[in-house]
């Protein structure tokens, strides 16, 4: 809730410049780089962060350094980039969900504090809503979208980001056969069904039961006791 992410940065532009010109020298060859900036609240952010980039990318180029300008994408964990989505998207070549964040800031909740962490969940009707209206404006402009954080990778919430339209999930390699095993077993017909069903329901509760009892028609609760375990 403070001075981190891009602020700091650019409250520190010495460091930005520092970090940027040293990334795009490793990437010399490899064409690989990709740079996302973090903690954005204003369209007036980006443009001040992709001005530093193309000054460190015009000064490693000077140098001799044969690269790419390397695709820039930013993080929605912040409430206010939701509903700058467009804005924000037609400034990058992608955008990407911090669920853990996001869900923390708009439900007011620190999941780090024993007093109100039972509040926090993912599959809050208001998260949910959220997470849509981001995939809606990212692809009007043509953007890739994904997600990380714990929702990426719980078996409970993954189809309804399926439905959603999110280009890709990002989580832990550990997670990656639980949430392919999940993807296989719903078409897609019936993942979208599961989203229109749980955005009629008005808690989080009500929306992970409902969930929970689709994974144990299809014959997957053991998914779910096992992630209770």
């Amino acid at each position: 809730m403070g001075w981190r992410g891009i602020r700091f940065l650019l409250d520190h532009p010495e460091i930005f410049l520092s970090q940027v010109r040293a990334m795009m020298r490793a990437s010399e060859g490899l064409h690989n780089l990709r740079i996302m900036f973090p903690m954005i609240t204003d369209v007036s952010e980006v443009d001040e962060a992709l001005r530093l980039l193309r000054k460190a990318y015009a000064e490693v180029c000077e140098e001799g350094h044969e690269i790419d300008m390397p695709p820039v994408g930013l993080m929605v964990e912040v409430p206010a980039a939701i509903y700058q989505a467009q804005a924000l998207a037609k400034r990058v070549q992608f955008l990407s969900v911090g669920s853990n964040d996001l869900t923390q800031y708009l439900l007011a909740v620190d999941r780090n504090n024993a007093r109100v962490a039972n509040l926090f969940d993912s599959l809050h009707p208001a998260v949910l809503r959220a997470l849509i209206q981001v995939v809606e404006y990212g692809h009007q402009e043509g953007k890739h979208i994904s997600i990380c954080g714990e929702l990426a990778s719980d078996p409970v919430a993954v189809m309804l980001l399926v439905a959603m339209g999110f280009d890709s999930l990002s989580m832990n390699a550990s997670s990656l056969g639980r949430v392919k095993y999940v993807i296989r077993r719903f078409s897609k017909k019936r993942a979208s069904a599961l989203l229109q069903e749980v955005l009629s329901m008005e808690s989080a509760v009500m929306i992970r039961c409902h969930m929970e009892l689709a994974l144990e028609k299809a014959g997957l609760g053991n998914l779910i006791r096992a992630g209770r375990g």
